[in-house]
C-alpha cells in the first residue's frame, strides 16, 4: 500500500509517496520521527494533522479506531446550508442544524490513502534540498497578443 503524505511546514506543503508500514495504527495527533514517513526525512519530527481514505472519507480525531462511522455533527466539516435560489450566497450555519456525515475514525489503517503531517522539528538538510522538483516556480503562461 501507498500513502501520499502532505507535509506543511510555514505555509508552504511537500508531496511524498511512502509504502512505509510503520504509519500503521499511529493515531492523529502523535509525533513520528521522520525516518518511519521516508528514508529523506532522517532528523524530522512530524505531527498527523489528518488523513482521508480512498472514498474520500476525511478521519475524525474525535472518533475513535479505523472504521467508517456516520456521526451526527453540529457545525464545522461542510456544516453550511445550501441556499435555494439566488446563486452561490453566503449564508450563516442556522442554529440547530444538525446533519450525519460519513467520517473515519482517527487511526491510521490499510485504507488510509492521505495522511497530512506538519514538521515540528527540523533535520539536517532543508526540505527545499530534498525535494528540489517541487522547488519550482509557477511557469507564467504567455497570452497570444492580438
Amino acid at each position: 500500500m501507498v500513502f501520499k503524505l502532505n507535509i506543511s511546514d510555514k505555509g508552504k506543503a511537500w508531496k511524498i509517496e511512502s509504502s512505509s508500514e510503520s504509519l500503521l495504527g499511529k493515531k492523529i495527533g502523535e509525533e513520528i520521527s521522520g525516518e518511519d514517513a521516508s528514508e529523506n526525512l532522517a532528523g524530522y519530527t512530524l505531527k498527523i494533522t489528518g488523513g482521508s481514505d480512498g472514498s474520500g472519507f476525511p478521519h475524525k480525531p474525535d472518533v475513535q479506531g479505523s472504521e467508517i462511522k456516520r456521526i451526527i455533527l453540529t457545525k464545522g466539516w461542510g456544516m453550511h446550508k445550501k441556499p435555494r435560489r439566488g446563486g452561490k450566497k453566503k449564508i450563516q450555519t442556522p442554529n440547530g442544524l444538525r446533519l450525519r456525515k460519513t467520517v473515519r475514525g482517527n487511526q491510521i489503517s490499510e485504507k488510509s490513502i492521505q495522511i497530512n503531517m506538519t514538521v515540528i522539528k527540523h533535520g539536517n538538510k532543508p526540505l527545499v534540498e530534498l525535494f528540489p522538483e517541487q522547488n519550482k516556480p509557477k511557469e507564467k503562461k504567455e497570452v497570444p497578443a492580438q
